[in-house]
């Protein structure tokens, strides 16, 4: 999957959240999508990067003390 492929799956269900409003006026979308999408994020990287979290803040280009305090955050810290 590119980088393309998930900005359209992005936008497609953003689409139908908009949709579905049908005509309500949204209210505080970025913190609503920000927060759906962190905590699968770190799921994914730190299943993928074995529990390594020096490797897993690499793959997301943050500091290894800030994927701490974000798993910290989602209940994610073993």
């Amino acid at each position: 999957m590119s980088r393309r492929d998930i900005e359209d799956c992005v936008r497609s269900t953003l689409q139908r959240y908009f949709d579905d409003l049908r005509g309500a006026e949204p209210h505080a979308v970025h913190d609503m999508i920000m927060r759906a999408v962190e905590r699968p994020l770190l799921e994914a990287v730190m299943r993928q990067a074995d529990g390594n979290q020096s490797r897993a803040a690499d793959w997301l280009g943050i500091n290894r003390n800030t994927l701490r305090r974000k798993l910290a955050d989602h209940r994610l810290l073993k």
